[in-house]
Formats: structure tokens, C-alpha cells, sequence
């Protein structure tokens, strides 16, 4: 358990709901006094005094007044429990083959179902090596026994333990299985216990801990087939075989290369003691018989046998609700917020309303990235300084970030504890970066907002613009598929779109092959592929595999997602590059700063003129809230090879943008080459495109993430803000395009 130290915090069970639907807030608030709870509807969550500030418009709710305050902390930590499991008094031998990521840490229960006055504990501790751990019945204190060496990290081992109450007799053994390296760290201890024995079980077993309440011993690192057998010590301490043979009655045998996707453990035993996963570990890894010969663990399950467990793995905190909300009939779609305070405390918990399936409330659609939102969350990016602290303390923006606050997790951006990278991430705990006044970066010439609220500088324009627009978000997208979007004319992306489903991207595909109309208004999207699963709501698998610029690298052979089977990685991997979906696709990426757009000649063809109406200027966007420009930070460009349309129209095309960006490095085949053949300073840059669809639809693409932060320079009325409208006025528009 890790004790949350924030006065007052919260969470919904979902980033969207419709008419009728409800949502539930979890709120941690450690006063002794009640909190306050209001609705508002979110119109832009910048704090920066030079910029639009903070708007909001408070809404009717009947979850506004006071509530109880009650103090709730998250349990991290994975493991497998199975409860009821049952083992008998008698000699018992329990086999597990593992690969520990943090072997010098003590206490980490591989298999574990000591409770009370009985049962026993296969652990890992630390410069002991593997140890057992039982109860001495008799006279209620614990016997233990270790080998007395450590293990190497990363390396795979058996490790056994074996009791036997009628003779007394305890032992315990390891042995690595790359028999070749000369290290001394193979081993047996046996010896006799000082009183009666017993191995019975009268509460829960676990897998990868070692139990409690909180459950707490989490072992870090990879479990394959742990099993229990009906036998006492041997005496010569030759390691037991990978999976239980005919020679002693098998009283458990989990294997975990069965229902991979689930997260349900199958014993194979003849006790039926299945189990459940807590926390999301991580399953198709592979295990120790993994011979490189295959890499889908779909065609050679048996090669991917192994868990990967986590100390401060979370999936669900699994709060008390403490209110509701049930979407009134007549609300707008729109970005809405339970505003949350207590004494100087506040806090906001973002949702969206979206409308009923099918019945839109305008022709026009924000698709708002709420897989983005998940991934991105509680990023520890290790800027919160002194000089984050002032800026955050002069413009009223939040202070606490997840560099400070890791008891909800990171990142799918950062590593685990034991230097694994974090390939789930889930929306059902506090995520700091989800909030309005939300400042990531200290941004000179802007307001250094990403996502979230990076995204309300489009929602605000929109507003100031007069324009009616519904809200649906990816995880939308993704249950209702195309029937969610079919009813509109346009579909407009926020600035950074980045991970998608492939029933999104099909979703979308065939929006625009039946003539509807994208704007896409971001950088860098529709570029990782993330895989869901029905039975673990609120979670996103992501696996970095071979390509992209990845903030860790999935290990060799494991790049293929436990949710869905599927190949992971970028979509362009995938052979669905985002130039074929928007025209634009990633290809350089610096610092938060922001550079301007060069009119180019397609500007002026006939099939575009119109969108620059109204704009003479040949430097487009040198101005902004995002770096200070509206091209910037991550740049796509047009790309036929890669799936741009042939009738795709270069507007304008970014320059100047400094010494820190680099291209990415799918670009790139040597040093000096790069895939299409130009050189890699070139593809340093941001394409403004537009193409018709050829069934009356067209695309328009900004290909830069900071695109949105400029639309409300100088009262909102500037180029990029004019060629936006422009754009979304004949998008809008039910007139058919011509090719």
C-alpha cells in the first residue's frame, strides 16, 4: 500500500457517458470536515494570464453540495490469488520457475499461502537466495531456511521448496538454467525443524507475493509454471523438472500459457484451483523454453508461459463511489468537470457527454483521445524544479505532479521499479496530468500545455467562434464504431491523437470512404497501436516494439499484445502509416518549441484557394500558446510512398526549427540515409495538406501538435484562426467535393 499524501483527490469509472447514462466519482479527502462537489462545463483549461485563462460555466447538478470525507489509498502491486486453495497437511513440494528483475530486495513471495498458525512461503530474499518459509504449528513461531546465495538479475532459475511434517524435514533450493556462466550461485539447504510442521492452508494462496491484508511482498520479475506436488525433500537436491511429472501426486499445476488474454490463471491440476490476476502484470511474456523460432505467442503459446509481476503494477484503486451523476436527457455534449474543494483543497474530475447514438446535435464532431489521455498519465517527465514550482505558483496552475506523487502510478512513458517499461496503463485511479491548469513543460514563449488541456484551446475557439459541435471520444469510437461519427459532416481531432485501436482506425477509414470530412488539428497521430480487452475496463496495452521513438523498448519476442494477439508497435508496422488515413504522418520531433508554417503554391491552387480566403500572409503561425508557434514540437509531412494520397495538396510547410529536432527514426537506414531517400535534415518538418476523398469528402491536416495552441492569438482573429474556419465551414458544408 502507499499512503496518499494529496488532501484531496479523485477519479471517475469512465472518461464518457450519454443521455441517461451515470457516472461515478471516487474521491479521497482527508479532512475531517465534508467536501464540496459542482458541476461546470470546460471551456479552456489554460492558466496562462496571457492567454484565454480559465473558462468555465457552472451547471446544475444534484450531486452539488457536501459530502463526507473519507481517506483512500492505492494498493500497488501485481500478483495471482486464488482463493480457497486448500493445500493438506502432509509433504508438500513447491516448484516455480522464475526470472527476478530485483533479486537484492527481500520478502517476495513467489508462492505464498502462509496465514495464521499454518502454511508455508516460496520466497526471494534477497542475498539468501530463495528461502522457505513455514509455520511451526506447535508453538505458532515460523521456520525458515534459505540457500544463502543471491540470484543473478534477469537470469532464469528453478527454485523449490519442499516440506515434510511426519520427518521434520525442510529444504530449499535454486538453479539457474544457463548452465554455462561460471557463477556460484546454484544451491540446496536442508535441515531439520525445531517443532511440528504443518503445510495445511486455510486462507488465500498467492502467486508473486506474499499476501496480507493489504497484500504486500510483490515479487518483480516473471513467474513460469509454479506447481505444488504431494512430496517431501530430496535428499541429493536436484532441481525438480520445469512442470510436475507421474512420480508425485500433483496437487497444483498453474499454467500460464493457457487463456493468455484473460485475466484468469488455469490450473491444470486436478483441484480445479484457478485464480485471478490483480493489477494488470503483464501476460505473453516469454518464458524460459523460448527459443526465438516464434514470436506471436498465439502460434506457440507453450513458449510463453511466463508473467510478468511488478511491485507497483495498478489497474483499478478500486475506491468506494461517494456520488453520482446521471446525464440529464437535455444536457449538451460538451467537456464537463466535477469541481471538487475542501478548505484550500480543490480538485476536478474531467468527463464528456457525449450524445445518443444517432441523434447528433450538430454536423460537427470533436473526437476527443482519451487512449492518448490513459497513456499519457501520470507521466513523470523529471521537470518539476524550482522554476516549474514558480511558474505553476504565479499563474495559480496545479503543483502537484507525478515526479512528487507516484502513489497512482506512471506512465506507459516511464519504467517500472525494476527498469521494465510500463505497458498498461488505466483511466481507474487519479491522474494528475488530466486536469485543467495542468502545465507540463515551462514554456517561454507559451503556456507548455499538453493534452488535456493543450486540447480546450480548440474546444475555447470553437466557443468563441459561435460554432455547435458534440464530443465522442476514442474509447467511444472504439465500442460503437462507425455508426458513432456516420450521422456528421466533419470529425475534428485535438492536437495529439497519437494512439488509436484498429476499430478506430477502421472506424474512421470508412467515415471518410462514405464522404464525411476530417480535420485532423495534431501531430504525431494515429501513430502506436494499443489493444483493450472487454473484461479489464479502463485499461490500455501498449507494446514499443521494433520502430518509432519509443520511451523503452519491449524486450525480443515480445511484441506482440496480450489483449488481442496482435502484432503491437506503430501502425506503419502495421501497414496502416497515418498518410494514408490524414495525408501526414510523424517525422521530426525537437523541443517544446513551436516555428511557423511557408506558404507553398498548392495554397493556390483553385481546389484550395478558398481555404486561405480572407489570408495574403506567407508566414502562417508565428505566434501561439504552444511554443510560440503553430508549427512545432512533433512535426508529419506528406509522404506518397508511405500512402498520401496522389491528389494530396502541400499548403504550406514548416521551417526553422532549431538544433533540437531530430527526424524519427523509422526514417532512418544508416547515419546519413534515410528510407525515402532524402536527407534527414528535410524531413524536419510539418505539411499542411488537404485532398479530396473522391465520394465527396476531403481531409484537411495541420501535422504539427501545436497547431491549436495558436487559434486564439490576437482576439482570435489571425491566419491560422482563418484558415481553420475557413476549413470547417465547407467541411461542414453537406455540398459534395469534386475530385
Amino acid at each position: 500500500m502507499v499512503t496518499n499524501s494529496i488532501p484531496l483527490i479523485g477519479y471517475s469509472d469512465r472518461l464518457s457517458a450519454g443521455p441517461g447514462e451515470t457516472v461515478e466519482f471516487k474521491v479521497s479527502s482527508r479532512s475531517d470536515r465534508p467536501f464540496d462537489a459542482r458541476l461546470v462545463r470546460v471551456i479552456c483549461g489554460d492558466p496562462n494570464p496571457d492567454g484565454p485563462g480559465i473558462k468555465e460555466v457552472p451547471v446544475a447538478a444534484d450531486f452539488e453540495g457536501s459530502w463526507p470525507s473519507h481517506a483512500k489509498d492505492a494498493h500497488l502491486g501485481s500478483c495471482a490469488r486464488v482463493d480457497g486453495a486448500r493445500p493438506g497437511d502432509g509433504a508438500t513440494t513447491v516448484v516455480a520457475t522464475i526470472w527476478p528483475t530485483r533479486p537484492e530486495l527481500g520478502a517476495q513471495g513467489i508462492v505464498s499461502w502462509l496465514a495464521g498458525d499454518t502454511g508455508l512461503a516460496l520466497m526471494l530474499d534477497g542475498d539468501r537466495g530463495a528461502m522457505l518459509r513455514a509455520v511451526v504449528s506447535a508453538s505458532g513461531a515460523v521456520e525458515e531456511i534459505a540457500v544463502g546465495k543471491p540470484l543473478r538479475n534477469r537470469t532464469w532459475y528453478r527454485v523449490w521448496a519442499s516440506v515434510d511434517p511426519e520427518s521434520g524435514t525442510m529444504a530449499v533450493g535454486q538453479a539457474p538454467l544457463d548452465g554455462n556462466v561460471v557463477v556460484d550461485d546454484a544451491g540446496f539447504a536442508r535441515r531439520q525443524a525445531a517443532g511440528a510442521l504443518s503445510t495445511a492452508g486455510t486462507g488465500d494462496l498467492f502467486i508473486a507475493a506474499c499476501g496480507g491484508d493489504p497484500v504486500g511482498g510483490h515479487f518483480n520479475g516473471k513467474v513460469e509454471r509454479p506447481y505444488i506436488v504431494g512430496a517431501g525433500p530430496g535428499g541429493a537436491g536436484t532441481p525438480p523438472p520445469r512442470e510436475p511429472v507421474a512420480a508425485a501426486p500433483v496437487v497444483a499445476d498453474w499454467d500460464f500459457s493457457r487463456e493468455i488474454p484473460s485475466q484468469r490463471v488455469v490450473d491444470a491440476g486436478p483441484n480445479g484451483w484457478h485464480g485471478v490476476l490483480v493489477n494488470l502484470p503483464t501476460r505473453a511474456m516469454k518464458g524460459s523454453t523460448w527459443t526465438g523460432e516464434e514470436h506471436c505467442w498465439r502460434h506457440s503459446p507453450e513458449h510463453y508461459g511466463a508473467i510478468h509481476f511488478h511491485d507497483d503494477d495498478l489497474h483499478d484503486c478500486g475506491w468506494d463511489t461517494d456520488f453520482t451523476y446521471t446525464i440529464p436527457e437535455d444536457l449538451p455534449s460538451g467537456a464537463y468537470a466535477a469541481r471538487l474543494s475542501c478548505g484550500e483543497h480543490e480538485d476536478m474530475i474531467p468527463f464528456f457527454v457525449r450524445p445518443r447514438l444517432g441523434e447528433p446535435g450538430s454536423a460537427i464532431c470533436v473526437l476527443v483521445p482519451t487512449f492518448t489521455y490513459t497513456v499519457y498519465g501520470n507521466y513523470s517527465r523529471g521537470l518539476t524544479n524550482d522554476e516549474y514550482r514558480a511558474r505553476a505558483r504565479d499563474w495559480g496552475a496545479r503543483k502537484r505532479t507525478a515526479d512528487d506523487h507516484r502513489e497512482y502510478g506512471l506512465s506507459t512513458y516511464n519504467f517500472h521499479r525494476d527498469g521494465s517499461g510500463i505497458g498498461f496503463a488505466s483511466r481507474l485511479r487519479p491522474v494528475l496530468n488530466l486536469r485543467s491548469e495542468f502545465l507540463s513543460y515551462v514554456d517561454a514563449r507559451g503556456s507548455g500545455l499538453r493534452h488535456y488541456p493543450a486540447d480546450t484551446h480548440l474546444f475555447d475557439w470553437l466557443e468563441e467562434c459561435g460554432y455547435r459541435f458534440d464530443i465522442v471520444t476514442d474509447e467511444d469510437l472504439h465500442r460503437e464504431g462507425h455508426d458513432l461519427v456516420a450521422p456528421y459532416q466533419v470529425v475534428l481531432t485535438t492536437s495529439h491523437p497519437e494512439y488509436h485501436t484498429a476499430r478506430t482506425l477502421d472506424a474512421l477509414e470508412q467515415f471518410l470512404d462514405g464522404g464525411g470530412r476530417l480535420m485532423y488539428l495534431g501531430g504525431n497521430g494515429f501513430y502506436w497501436r494499443v489493444a483493450l480487452h472487454d473484461d479489464v475496463p479502463g485499461a490500455v496495452e501498449i507494446r514499443r516494439a521494433e520502430g518509432g521513438i519509443r520511451a523503452w523498448a519491449a524486450e525480443p519476442g515480445e511484441y506482440y499484445n496480450a489483449f488481442d494477439g496482435q502484432y503491437g508497435g506503430l501502425w506503419r508496422r502495421n501497414d496502416r502509416p497515418p498518410q494514408r488515413l490524414a495525408g501526414v504522418g510523424f517525422s521530426g520531433q525537437g523541443q517544446f518549441v513551436g516555428s511557423y508554417y511557408m506558404r507553398e503554391p498548392g495554397a493556390d491552387d483553385p481546389r484550395a484557394a478558398w481555404i486561405f480566403e480572407g489570408v495574403p500572409d506567407r508566414i502562417l503561425g508565428d505566434f501561439g500558446l504552444s511554443g510560440g508557434g503553430a508549427a512545432g514540437f512533433e512535426l508529419d509531412r506528406v509522404d506518397h510512398r508511405l500512402g498520401s494520397p496522389p491528389n494530396t495538396l502541400i499548403l504550406a510547410t514548416s521551417e526553422q526549427h532549431g538544433e533540437t529536432f531530430v527526424v524519427v527514426p523509422e526514417e532512418l537506414l544508416t547515419h546519413i540515409s534515410t528510407w525515402p531517400g532524402e536527407a534527414p535534415e528535410a524531413l524536419i518538418r510539418s505539411n499542411m495538406a488537404f485532398f479530396e476523398t473522391g465520394r465527396g469528402g476531403a481531409v484537411f491536416s495541420a501535422g504539427s501538435i501545436t497547431y491549436c495552441g495558436s487559434l486564439a492569438h490576437d482576439g482570435y482573429d489571425n491566419n491560422i484562426s482563418r484558415i481553420t474556419r475557413n476549413v470547417l465551414d465547407r467541411f461542414a458544408d453537406p455540398a459534395p467535393f469534386e475530385v
